[in-house]
């Protein structure tokens, strides 16, 4: 009978024990929960405030302005997606919501299949007054990252990885212009084969260089966030950082009302951090630093991003 007695106060006791870890998770999650809240209220402020002042209105926004915003009608959901800000992993998970439930792991969708823009609704092809009408009832989101630490992001994929269309658009253009080089290949593979790769700081020359905005708008994968997205005229429901991806996607599910059916794909660790940056933008000279930061200045501000002085003050 004394075993008997023990173990049942010993089932009591870790019956006590498993509720009182789950008041203790909720509470952590609450807590989460508030701070996120909180958290969100500061960017959406932080919008509002630098926006003041903005002397427009979405009327003024061309069609082509609005080529990155995705519209998901079953969830009443308007994503505006960013190069090298998540939007692989925010397209493959509203390409699982797409399905019928229980829905597939957004991980399953592979890389490139999931940039073919012909699966997805985008704004700019609805008429003037859906749009609106979406724009005004629909949750829109959109994820930011630091803009110095994109562009590194954008150079390793675009400049380094690159293929035939970047190749030839660009790769090829600021090898000639900033490195001088003659008689290039104009296959991308050869190029490759060849070592033809523009340094890092070429790329920030061809940033830099008036001739290249005079050509055409920058190319989206370098074009400042607040040009792709445009939140002074768009007053977004959710600002999710890179730098905080896994906790703001989680919390976005959960406004959305999705957090217990789809799973946002973890990030994986060749992540482009912020504390390399200084070794990345050493070789860039300080005055061209400075002139880099002005080109970026309004991404920095709207989104909340510190000013990086130990780049840019002597």
């Amino acid at each position: 009978a004394p075993t008997v007695l023990l173990s049942l106060c010993m089932s009591v006791q870790s019956l006590v024990l498993y509720e009182l870890s789950l008041h203790n998770l909720a509470d952590v999650y609450n807590v989460q929960s508030l701070r996120s809240t909180k958290q969100q209220d500061l960017r959406k402020d932080l919008l509002r405030k630098y926006c003041a002042g903005v002397n427009q209105s979405l009327d003024d926004l061309k069609h082509t302005d609005l080529k990155n915003f995705i519209v998901d009608d079953k969830h009443g959901i308007i994503y505006c997606y960013i190069p090298k800000v998540a939007c692989t992993n925010w397209k493959r998970t509203l390409i699982a919501l797409n399905f019928s439930e229980p829905y597939p792991d957004p991980t399953s969708f592979e890389h490139n299949w999931v940039h073919d823009f012909e699966r997805f609704k985008l704004l700019k092809d609805f008429p003037k007054a859906e749009r609106k009408a979406k724009l005004k009832h629909y949750t829109k989101f959109l994820f930011v990252r630091d803009p110095f630490v994109r562009l590194i992001s954008a150079y390793r994929d675009k400049m380094l990885n690159y293929n035939q269309y970047f190749y030839e658009g660009y790769v090829r253009v600021i090898l000639q212009r900033y490195k001088k080089q003659t008689k290039m290949t104009y296959n991308h593979k050869v190029a490759k084969k060849e070592g033809l790769q523009p340094s890092f700081y070429n790329f920030i020359q061809y940033i830099l260089d008036p001739r290249t905005e005079t050509k055409e708008p920058f190319e989206p994968h370098w074009r400042q966030m607040y040009r792709l997205c445009h939140p002074c005229l768009i007053e977004y429901d959710f600002v999710g950082h890179q730098e905080s991806l896994q906790e703001d996607a989680q919390e976005l599910l959960k406004m959305l009302k999705l957090e217990d059916d789809i799973k946002f794909p973890p990030s994986y660790e060749n992540m482009t951090s912020g504390n390399s940056v200084m070794d990345w933008y050493q070789s860039v000279p300080l005055e061209d630093r400075r002139m880099l930061y002005r080109i970026y200045e309004e991404d920095f501000l709207l989104f909340g991003y510190r000013r990086p002085t130990e780049l840019l003050d002597d």
